[in-house]
C-alpha cells in the first residue's frame, strides 16, 4: 500500500489493472469545502481515507475499473437540539465503478445498482473525498444525549396570559349608544 499526504490526482485506466491501493492520513485543514462547512474550525481533525483502484468483472462479464473509498474522520457541527458544539464522527465506505463517459453513465444509471464514475486520466481522489463526507454529515446534526438540559416547550408556566381584548362589536355599540 503506498501512503500520500493528500490524495493525488489518478490515472484511472492504468491504475485498475495493478490494482493500485493507497492510503493517507491528513487534517480537515487540506479541504476548503470542508473548512467552509465547520466554519474554520477543527482543521487539524484527522481524516483517514484509503483507496482500492481494480478491475471487476461488470454485469456483461467485461473487466471494469472500480475504485473502492474508506474515509474517517470527525467533523464538528452545531447540534440541532441544544445549540451545543457536536463532534460527528463520519465513516464512509463505498464503491464506484467507472465508464467511458457521462453518456454511458446516464444511459446505465437506471439499470445498475453502484454509483458510476466517468473515467479519467487526471481523476480528482481529494474532490471525491470531500464530496463523500459533505454527504455523509447529517442533515439535522446532534448529541446522542446533550450535555445542557434542553427546553422542550415554547411557553414557559411563567407566562403571562394574553390580555383579553374587548369585543371589537361591543365597542361600537357602546360608541352608538352616546349619541
Amino acid at each position: 500500500m503506498i501512503e500520500h499526504k493528500h490524495p493525488p490526482h489518478l490515472d484511472i485506466t492504468h491504475a485498475a489493472p495493478t490494482q493500485l491501493q493507497i492510503e493517507g492520513h491528513e487534517t480537515l485543514s487540506n479541504y476548503e469545502r470542508l473548512m467552509q462547512e465547520v466554519q474554520g474550525l477543527a482543521g487539524e481533525n484527522p481524516l483517514h481515507w484509503t483507496a482500492l483502484v481494480e478491475l471487476r468483472p461488470d454485469a456483461a462479464g467485461l473487466p471494469s475499473p472500480w475504485l473502492h473509498l474508506t474515509v474517517e474522520t470527525s467533523v464538528p457541527q452545531l447540534c440541532q437540539r441544544c445549540l451545543g458544539p457536536v463532534d460527528v464522527a463520519v465513516q464512509v465506505d463505498r464503491e464506484f465503478r467507472f465508464v467511458e463517459s457521462e453518456a454511458v453513465a446516464e444511459q446505465q444509471d437506471e439499470e445498475c445498482d453502484e454509483d458510476l464514475l466517468v473515467t479519467s486520466r487526471e481523476f480528482d481522489l481529494a474532490a471525491l473525498i470531500e464530496d463523500e463526507v459533505l454527504m455523509a454529515l447529517p442533515l439535522v446534526p446532534r448529541h446522542d444525549t446533550c450535555p445542557v438540559k434542553v427546553k422542550m416547550v415554547a411557553v414557559d408556566k411563567d407566562f403571562d396570559a394574553p390580555v383579553e381584548k374587548p369585543n371589537p362589536f361591543a365597542v361600537l355599540g357602546q360608541l352608538k349608544g352616546k349619541d
